[in-house]
């Protein structure tokens, strides 16, 4: 793909947006990059824009977009925006990040997406091929834009990349040689016309695929199975109980049986991450990595030192007693479900942010079982309350640092304070991360004593 002299597009400037315009001014192209907010808002993220970019900030020019060669369209972008639609009828392509990434990158790809549990599984699988010596690439939907890893690879580098929904609408000719789909539960409802549109984007991630190539899915979930059946690559399922073909945990170990062999791939209390489902990810990972070529050996080292992803059920710190722990990137019900469950002591849990969709009342029955207390923040306060509030105490919180404080202030020893926001951030944060930074910095602030 020869970008030189080519009028671009980019849309959206944060994280990947402005990567993909240092990328896209590096290689030639005349680069437009635009966002609907103004300079002011966007604060450090125009400034890291190459200074040969035009920039259109505070609204979008339509006369941009239909002039265009290519756009390309960050992932917090509506895939129907009236500027996006004017440029498909003009002839003009409209492209992810990610899929302008992938046609440039040398090497194999890993991608996983899910509702819940990615970021685990992504940074597992880079840790478990990094162990055996591949030169590996993480990043994606966390971590680095797809699109900044793609010089200097090579045909023996693999790029395993967290892939969301909004990414996988706009691809073309992505194709991962192991595709990863571990879950699928209502999310981003507030983007997605209906649950099946959202699962739709999600099963792209098998369309490029062909029957040299990997379809690793969930066993017990049969909106994977579903999804994973209209695809052309091999399935090889993980979790459940033992099978002929799959991987799964039997007498305390990950097994994985393909073509007639059944060898150990690490031991399950070798694992040291809280929550069932984080193991289960594991599986998965390790699943992945073996296809890829890592050695048994590699993953089982690797599970024994792997510490989870940042911003998935982390340890931030213990004080006077009471654990925090930062689950950020539980940016809906399912995943916020998993993390309380995580936890046989008592827990007060920060929810809030901006609503993505579903009901919170679906959390009543594991927050009657694990929740002393809900400080909830942001837009959905309200909703909380008025689902939750008849189950234990909601209180709202002003800001995330005034919950931290709360939470402090009435936890026992013994408890934890957990954030698992159940929904995005992008109402008080610039993004999941953001909202795990300021967690963790509040609680940095606490006083200490007591022995901590």
């Amino acid at each position: 793909m020869d970008l030189a002299g080519k009028r671009v597009v980019v849309v959206g400037l944060a994280r990947s947006g402005v990567a993909a315009a240092r990328f896209l001014v590096e290689h030639g192209a005349g680069v437009v990059a635009t966002d609907r907010k103004t300079a002011a808002e966007l604060g450090g993220e125009a400034v890291d824009l190459p200074a040969e970019a035009t920039l259109e900030l505070g609204g979008h020019r339509l006369e941009s977009f239909t002039g265009a060669d290519l756009v390309v369209v960050s992932p917090g972008v509506p895939w129907e925006m009236p500027e996006l639609e004017a440029a498909r009828a003009a002839g003009v392509e409209v492209i992810a990040e990610l899929e302008l990434a992938y046609r440039f990158l040398r090497g194999r790809v890993v991608a996983v997406t899910g509702t819940k549990g990615k970021s685990t599984t992504t940074a597992a699988i880079g840790a478990m091929l990094s162990e055996h010596g591949y030169d590996t690439r993480v990043g994606g939907n966390i971590g680095r834009p797809a699109i900044s890893m793609v010089d200097g690879a090579t045909d023996e580098s693999v790029f395993v990349l967290e892939v969301s929904s909004f990414q996988l609408e706009g691809i073309a000719r992505f194709h991962p040689q192991v595709a990863v789909f571990l879950n699928l539960s209502a999310d981003h409802l507030d983007r997605h016309p209906s649950f099946e549109a959202y699962a739709q984007a999600k099963a792209r991630i098998f369309e490029n695929q062909d029957a040299a190539d990997w379809a690793v899915v969930n066993a017990d979930d049969p909106h994977v199975l579903r999804l994973a059946a209209g695809g052309r690559a091999r399935a090889l399922t993980f979790g459940g109980a033992y099978r002929a073909e799959g991987a799964f945990f039997a007498a305390g170990l990950a097994q994985l049986s393909r073509d007639g062999t059944r060898e150990l791939l690490f031991r399950k209390d070798s694992v040291r991450l809280p929550g069932a489902h984080l193991t289960l990810d594991l599986l998965a990972a390790a699943t992945a990595a073996r296809l890829v070529g890592a050695s048994a050996d590699s993953i089982a080292r690797a599970v024994a030192s792997f510490r989870g992803a940042e911003h998935v059920l982390e340890e931030v710190a213990t004080v006077r007693g009471v654990a925090f722990y930062n689950d950020s990137k539980a940016t809906n019900l399912a995943a916020a479900r998993k993390s309380l469950e995580s936890f046989a002591r008592p827990v007060l849990v920060i929810l809030g942010g901006r609503h993505k969709g579903g009901d919170f009342a679906e959390l009543a029955d594991v927050v009657k079982a694990h929740v002393r207390r809900v400080l909830a923040i942001g837009e959905a306060q309200q909703t909380i309350e008025r689902a939750l509030g008849g189950v234990v105490p909601v209180q709202r919180c002003g800001s995330l640092d005034e919950a931290v404080n709360e939470g402090a202030r009435q936890a026992a020893s013994g408890d934890v304070v957990l954030l698992a926001p159940a929904c995005s951030s992008f109402d008080m944060f610039k993004d999941y991360a953001d909202r795990g930074r300021t967690f963790k910095a509040a609680v940095a602030r606490l006083p200490r004593g007591g022995g901590d």
